[in-house]
């Protein structure tokens, strides 16, 4: 019979239970853990490589004005259309996921526990750093096994419900398996997230040294818990969400335009990481399907700032009235962002691109020197490499010991030149003189002939004009896929050089719904796209080119890539310890990339090509690394 006068196991095991929650309640969890272990830091942000530039007490970011005026109606020119709120799923298209939205940094996203490396809110002048929005502080060992958010007691969604612990674990429940794709993969070496208390989570990794994973969870949007869980998240949506944020959402015209209200009662509006920025009142973003449109209404002051792709518009088109006047501000603004990854990206599902001499060939065919004399009014740098404008760029030197300890277990299925040289475009071994490039279209034979003898080696034989594959009769054809009819003008000489060589290509022009679902569907043989890329590449490289995003419906692996030393070489990315470790394994990986010819490059600048309406003020010092116009301002009396 049971002694019932005598405690048991499991009365003394809630009693440590209870004691243990009690003394977290009254301790910080940093406190209680650093008192068991040298190793443990606490800080205001993460800095994956060396230190925070700004102190736990900073004010304000150096590239604002902390004292800028609030206030003023502005509108400002969104591409395409837009069919939900939700940007965080794979259905439908949302504002901020329009093209060119993210630079202007106003969006109907939902704040972080960290912000810095990701979204609307990059930094402006630090890579890969963050800092404390909704969590006030960030604990970790130095092996960086697991991480300690504890978020701000003050933190509220815009209905005024405080942002807790709950909310933390939800939001990372529900991206992970009703969130887009790409959550999937950049939340992937989560192990675990636990709720200490109401404003403390525990996040475990699977592996040490995950300072990039740390990151990523630390700039996952905070979902309120109580408005989506009676809800279904996966659908589309034109209810404005509850978010928190400086900008609530105050109307919307489906697919035409939105207007975002500044929130006087942002709970963060007095952090050092806010002050001086989101300054106007509202902001209108007017939806436009041509930019020629476009241009013309921005000419006649129906918005107020227009940001040019267009190197001939830059070029001849801005002589109107108002910018002789100085109503106009016509301006080119120096960064030094790394530009995106910008090509035509070969399908490698299509089995008619599964050759690397097959698509080296096509590319060879991209007259990229007379496209830039004659349309691009040479404004433009040919892109080398699938990170122009930064360190990360593998195609100025052959690789040095630190690389080759990377690629030599790989000298199997890598090409032999590939380590005896750096990569160029035009398919040669050292920079030839440059050309006299006529008014009309160039010739290229010298690169035609080159390209006959790779199709040749792969089966293929012009005949009466045809490109045919010896074995199987078939034609050599495919489709481009595009969603700016401007583009044309590029792809169209392209074409005459792919005809020359008995190849029929075709332009597919389609609108941005169609656009997004055959991108997701992989539905395409050849598309033009550009990668975003960051001052620290990181999981996105996974997403880009890992092969388990191969078959990922709504990945970004666009080009089908599928290839050993390139998922190492990801992986590599994200384990990187230090800087140097970082810069080496991205160069690696962009000579694999490179000479496997998965797209065939574009070009790039290195500065911004803006007008505005001279009702601006903008702060004294620009940030290297965005265009920081979420810190401008409206000029009194304006």
């Amino acid at each position: 019979m049971r002694d019932t006068t005598k405690p048991s196991a499991t009365f003394f095991l809630w009693l440590i239970t209870l004691t243990l929650t009690l003394f977290f309640s009254s301790s910080s969890l940093a406190n209680v853990i650093a008192g068991t272990s040298d190793n443990i830091r606490t800080s205001h942000g993460f800095a994956l490589y060396g230190d925070l530039k700004y102190p736990k007490d900073f004010t304000h970011l150096e590239y604002v004005n902390p004292n800028a005026e609030k206030g003023g109606n502005i509108r400002l020119m969104g591409f395409g259309t837009f069919d939900t709120l939700n940007p965080y799923t794979l259905r439908g298209i949302s504002p901020i996921n329009t093209p060119g939205q993210y630079i202007y940094g106003f969006s109907e996203e939902t704040d972080s526990l960290l912000v810095g490396t990701q979204g609307v809110s990059r930094s402006g002048d630090e890579p890969q750093s963050a800092y404390g929005l909704i969590a006030e502080s960030v604990t970790y060992p130095d092996d960086l096994s697991w991480s300690v958010f504890k978020i701000r007691a003050n933190a509220r969604f815009q209905d005024g419900h405080s942002i807790d612990a709950d909310d933390v674990l939800f939001s990372w429940q529900t991206l992970l398996t009703k969130g887009h794709p790409q959550f999937r993969q950049s939340l992937k070496s989560i192990k675990d997230v636990v709720v200490i208390d109401s404003l403390t989570v525990k996040v475990i990794f699977t592996h040490p040294h995950a300072g990039a994973d740390l990151l990523r969870f630390g700039e996952l949007p905070i979902l309120p818990k109580h408005y989506w869980q009676d809800k279904d998240f996966t659908k589309t949506t034109l209810t404005p969400p509850v978010i928190s944020g400086p900008y609530r959402v105050k109307s919307v015209s489906p697919g035409k335009s939105i207007t975002f209200e500044r929130n006087t009662d942002y709970w963060a509006k007095d952090l050092g990481i806010n002050k001086g920025r989101y300054n106007f009142d509202t902001v209108q973003f007017d939806y436009y399907r041509d930019q020629t449109i476009a241009f013309e209404a921005f000419k006649s002051g129906e918005f107020d700032t227009f940001i040019e792709y267009t190197a001939k518009n830059w070029a001849v088109a801005y002589d109107f009235p108002a910018l002789e006047n100085i109503q106009v501000v016509k301006e080119e603004i120096k960064h030094k962002i790394p530009s995106g990854t910008q090509g035509f990206f070969f399908n490698t599902r299509r089995p008619i691109f599964k050759s690397v001499k097959v698509r080296k060939a096509i590319s060879l065919l991209f007259d990229f020197e007379w496209t830039n004399k004659n349309i691009f009014h040479s404004a433009y740098t040919r892109n080398t490499t699938y990170f122009p404008n930064s360190e990360f760029d593998a195609s100025v030197a052959k690789p040095d010991t630190a690389e080759l300890q990377l690629l030599d277990q790989y000298r199997d299925v890598l090409p032999e030149a590939l380590y005896l040289r750096p990569f160029s475009p035009d398919g040669e071994t050292a920079k030839q003189p440059t050309r006299k490039v006529a008014s009309n279209q160039g010739s290229i034979r010298h690169k035609q002939r080159q390209a006959l003898t790779l199709f040749k080696e792969e089966g293929w034989e012009l005949k009466n004009g045809t490109l045919y594959h010896l074995e199987t009769g078939q034609a050599f054809e495919f489709e481009i896929l595009i969603r700016q009819a401007s583009i044309k003008r590029v792809i169209e000489p392209f074409i005459a050089n792919l005809k020359k060589t008995g190849i029929k290509a075709t332009a597919r022009l389609v609108d941005a719904t169609q656009y997004k679902v055959r991108l997701d569907d992989f539905d395409f043989d050849m598309t033009t796209f550009v990668l975003s890329q960051s001052l620290s590449p990181s999981h996105e490289q996974r997403e880009y080119f890992h092969s388990t995003t191969r078959n990922i419906k709504g990945s970004r692996n666009y080009a089908g890539v599928n290839h050993p030393a390139i998922d190492n070489l990801t992986d590599a990315i994200v384990r990187a310890k230090t800087r140097q470790e970082l810069i080496t394994a991205t160069k690696a990986l962009d000579r694999v990339l490179l000479w496997n010819h998965y797209i065939v490059p574009n070009w790039h600048l290195n500065y911004h090509r803006i007008a505005y309406w001279n009702k601006f003020n903008k702060p004294e010092q620009q940030p290297p690394y965005k265009l920081g116009f979420e810190s401008w301002w409206i000029k009194p009396n304006q």
